[in-house]
């Protein structure tokens, strides 16, 4: 055999590495990638030691559909990325702020009414006392009591 060409049976097909790489990230044991790493077709390439525009659907349409199908099929096994955590956190934090100001605007309207009913007992209060001290000093009684 001559050194220019290349034995077929040294090196497996791109292919045979995007599998091999596929099934090492389904066990979650990745050579390459740090443990834990999620299935995607991008990992997949990486894990193969490629870069991710390598693996393309033109080029491997079997092993893009097995991949597509993989996630759709275990999309809801996995877990959220710290990425979708963070995102999740923000959002529950956005929601609770926002409830906090709907809640902070409800108290300020009701303390504004309630302030406005105070002030109208005062002056109810004010005016029957006024009413009061006016009957008893023009009222003479008619009848005597016995």
């Amino acid at each position: 055999m001559s050194s220019n060409q290349i034995d077929p049976n040294s090196r497996p097909s791109a292919e045979a590495a995007y599998r091999q790489a596929f099934e090492r990230l389904k066990r979650g044991q990745p050579e390459r990638l740090p443990e834990g790493t999620p299935v995607s077709q991008n990992n997949v390439a990486k894990e193969a030691g490629c870069d991710p525009s390598a693996l393309k659907k033109s080029r491997f349409p079997t092993l893009i559909a097995d991949i597509q199908h993989y996630l759709e099929t275990y999309a809801d096994d996995r877990p959220p990325s710290p990425r979708q955590t963070l995102q999740a956190q923000r959002k529950r934090n956005r929601n609770l702020r926002d409830r906090i100001e709907d809640l902070t605007k409800q108290r300020d309207v009701v303390t504004c009414l309630l302030n406005e009913a105070n002030a109208k007992i005062l002056e109810l209060t004010d005016r029957v006392a006024e009413l009061e001290a006016k009957s008893a000093t023009n009222v003479t009684p008619i009848c005597s009591p016995p």
